[in-house]
């Protein structure tokens, strides 16, 4: 069975980039080239809620990802969220992600009514849904972000 680790993070920094970096670094995957894709998660994948990635490869490489990202200027607050779940037959799940700059309690109610909309499309039969929230206040002069990733499986060469 293959595995989605759902990873977090959030940072300050002087540049929007640099607390994009920051983010990414707290989440632990700062050193490779990250992929979006859309929200579908295949049938008899393991997702787990880890926090903080682990070694998942060489720097450099590719890793495919579903991301919800949010950047503010501060003063401000930056949040992030992704809600999944899956099919209760080991079949195929769905992810939805949101971010903005709200606080945990509006992004948390997006993402589930974001999820429970997507699933509305589909024929399958999900199990109850999880939600992995990051949140920060910025300060005055400094730029926060925050970001939540589905790291599908370990890194893989990109050239």
């Amino acid at each position: 069975m293959s595995t989605i680790r759902v990873v977090w993070g959030t940072a300050s920094g002087p540049t929007a980039m640099s607390s994009y970096d920051a983010a990414l670094a707290d989440a632990g995957v700062e050193n490779y080239n990250l992929v979006s894709v859309s929200s579908v998660i295949p049938a008899e994948t393991y997702v787990e809620a880890v926090g903080t990635a682990p070694d998942l490869g060489p720097a450099g490489e590719r890793l495919t990802v579903v991301e919800a990202r949010a950047t503010t200027a501060g003063p401000g607050r930056a949040s992030a969220a992704l809600a999944w779940s899956q099919s209760v037959d080991d079949g195929p799940g769905l992810f939805y992600e949101t971010s903005g700059e709200m606080d945990r309690e509006d992004v948390e109610r997006r993402v589930r009514e974001g999820l429970a909309a997507g699933q509305e499309l589909r024929d399958w039969e999900f199990t109850d849904p999880r939600v992995a929230i990051e949140s920060s206040q910025a300060d005055s002069g400094r730029y926060t972000t925050a970001v939540v990733l589905a790291v599908y499986g370990d890194s893989e060469p990109i050239l």
